[in-house]
């Protein structure tokens, strides 16, 4: 089955991002899933590269790249990166900047699509 997850809150303080990889990373580990994750409006702070976080706190960065190295692909959109101040250099490897063309090409490729 082919999912494209959907990430829109900030990576702390709500938990629905946290909860999305915490699927993502769920499913890959089925190894019967393809994902597919896309980062948009506050969500892009996600692929933010060199989180800090207190002793025994989740770091997004940290799940996010996990669900890259296990086959996962993550796209944060490009013009909510700008407005934020991210360049695609700062994001965590296996986070590229994107397009709403792709978000449109995954959202055809999905069997199910789930926002978070």
């Amino acid at each position: 089955m082919k999912y494209l997850m959907i990430l829109n809150d900030a990576p702390y303080g709500a938990e629905r991002s946290y909860n999305g990889l915490r699927l993502a990373r769920s499913l890959l580990k089925t190894g019967e899933a393809e994902v597919k994750m896309f980062l948009i409006g506050d969500a892009t702070a996600c692929a933010k590269n060199g989180q800090k976080v207190p002793q025994g706190y989740y770091n997004i960065g940290d799940m996010l790249g996990t669900v890259a190295r296990n086959g996962g692909e993550v796209g944060a959109c490009g013009s909510c990166l700008d407005a934020r101040g991210i360049a695609a250099e700062g994001l965590i490897e296996g986070a590229s900047r994107s397009t709403m063309d792709q978000l449109t090409e995954w959202t055809q490729w999905a069997d199910k699509v789930i926002v978070f």
